[in-house]
């Protein structure tokens, strides 16, 4: 049976890593037409055929997310009306993904209602990247493939001579920061930190201080937003005696005054993902650098087009792993 042909679409949130991704692929992005109205309504139109097509659209929903979110929603509609014969939604950064649970009275479970949109929208399935709470896959009623982008991060730090202790910054990231620290056959300690309001937070103890004295650090986490309480774990960890402070994290989020924050912070770099499209015009990223997850991706795109696992690109990282994606 002859399968359906490949197309890839970008959005405008990340055409960047889009670009990266198709010439990985070794093929195009397929004619897209997006462009605002006055009002700044969305329109999409598709310039060439999809009929029967296997459709991959990529889009982060990332700053500005409302306006990125309605984009990828827009062209998923417009896709399935298209008669495409199978849409992947490929997202690297999913947006609305700390509100996954119904933490107060009276407050949404935005995540859900998200995932609900780009169901109904058209998606026949879901290729997304280091989502903050795991159970957000199981709030799609469609396959979801779950992608981690540690085995990019972690081939940075392994081609460095220096051993390091990974922190992680929260009892909630303790499983991704112990992955790490396996893969680097590393000690770990754990920030206990109280958050007293929204994007602060404030550190009240670290378990595992003995391993941090004269240590290369490494603070593993999935994203960095305001960078606020990362720069000040950095500080208390500097205070603790630690040698190097270095920062790791899937999506640079980088909202308000957060690269200003990092550069006067005593971190000696903070590495990210492209997951989130960074634009260093009139800003100084002295201290960030950014790796690309546009070979993974287009390996696990390969991989969903040809009905092969997706699951086996992270067996070679540890069993742990592939057990979290499955």
């Amino acid at each position: 049976m002859t399968r359906p042909e490949l197309k890839i679409i970008s959005g405008t949130s990340n055409r960047e890593l889009a670009e990266n991704i198709v010439r990985v692929l070794q093929t195009r992005l397929t004619d897209l037409e997006i462009c605002r109205f006055a009002d700044r309504e969305t329109f999409v139109q598709i310039n060439e055929s999809v009929r029967g097509a296997d459709v991959f659209v990529i889009q982060s929903t990332c700053n500005p997310g409302n306006e990125n979110l309605m984009e990828l929603l827009i062209i998923l509609d417009t896709l399935a009306r298209a008669s495409a014969g199978r849409i992947t939604a490929v997202i690297p950064y999913y947006g609305y993904g700390r509100q996954d649970r119904k933490a107060q009275p009276r407050t949404p479970v935005t995540a859900k209602l998200v995932a609900n949109l780009i169901t109904t929208a058209g998606a026949n399935r879901i290729l997304m990247l280091d989502v903050h709470a795991l159970q957000i896959p199981g709030y799609f009623d469609i396959p979801v493939d779950h992608l981690f982008a540690t085995p990019v991060l972690f081939n940075y730090f392994k081609e460095s001579k220096d051993e390091y202790v990974i922190v992680s910054p929260d009892a909630g990231g303790v499983e991704r920061a112990r992955f790490f620290a396996k893969l680097l056959n590393a000690n770990m300690a754990i920030i206990d930190k109280r958050r007293s309001e929204k994007n602060k937070a404030t550190v009240m103890n670290i378990i595992g201080e003995d391993q941090i004295k004269g240590a290369n650090l490494i603070i593993v986490d999935d994203m960095i937003d305001t960078a606020g309480t990362l720069c000040s774990s950095a500080e208390v960890l500097a205070k603790r005696g630690a040698k190097s402070i270095y920062a790791c994290a899937t999506h640079g989020v980088f909202s308000t005054s957060a690269i200003d924050r990092i550069n006067k912070s005593v971190l000696d770099k903070v590495v990210v993902t492209d997951s989130i499209y960074i634009d260093n015009k009139g800003k100084d990223y002295k201290k960030i650098e950014v790796l690309s997850i546009a070979e993974l991706i287009a390996e696990a795109i390969e991989r969903i087009h040809e009905d092969r696992s997706v699951a086996s690109l992270f067996l070679d990282a540890g069993e742990e792993q592939v057990v979290a994606i499955e």
